[in-house]
């Protein structure tokens, strides 16, 4: 029986490859749990696609990408965020929607400055208010909400400077901003 199933799985695999499919196989790196919520570093997220909206959990500083992917305003370009005080034009997130990201997240209860409603992608990466950009972040451990600013004044100096593309901060952001933390200059 496991014979067949093998013959199976290569029969399968030969015939996408002769139809000109090409076949990927992602293996988590080592030490990485394979049942992660947040995608690998470097690839786009679903954007605006939320696939949960409730018992979201964040992991480790990140947030849990089923209900925070992420969204972008398709009309920011490196030309608009890069004006000053784009994002404060821009920023519009009433305290229901602040509620309700509480409530997905299952935070019934929280002191002042131990969490901050905060854009995955900031507003001055082309982020969008959507919900599904929205995320309860941490002030501690660190690196927290504060750490994560300096990433996304960062972000925006090398787009604004043309040492990134737009987009490429943005996934950067969305995907791993602790990775992005912890290479940039201190």
């Amino acid at each position: 029986m496991m014979k067949c199933a093998r013959l199976l799985g290569v029969i399968a695999t030969l015939t996408l490859i002769l139809s000109g499919c090409t076949l990927t196989v992602s293996t988590p790196p080592p030490g990485s749990s394979s049942s992660s919520n947040n995608p690998p570093s470097g690839r786009e997220p679903n954007w605006g696609v939320q696939t949960k909206t409730s018992g979201c959990m964040a992991h480790d500083g990140l947030q849990d990408s089923a209900c925070t992917p992420g969204a972008i305003l398709t009309n920011a370009t490196k030309d608009v965020i890069c004006q000053q005080g784009y994002a404060r034009s821009v920023r519009n997130v009433p305290q229901s929607e602040k509620n309700q990201v509480y409530a997905e997240y299952g935070i019934t209860h929280h002191t002042a400055g131990e969490f901050e409603i905060d854009h995955l992608v900031s507003l001055e990466l082309g982020g969008s208010n959507d919900i599904s950009n929205l995320w309860p972040e941490a002030a501690s451990p660190t690196p927290g909400f504060h750490q994560k600013d300096k990433v996304e004044n960062y972000l925006h100096d090398q787009v604004c400077s043309g040492a990134v593309p737009l987009q490429q901060a943005q996934i950067e952001i969305a995907t791993n901003w602790l990775g992005v933390y912890q290479q940039m200059p201190q």
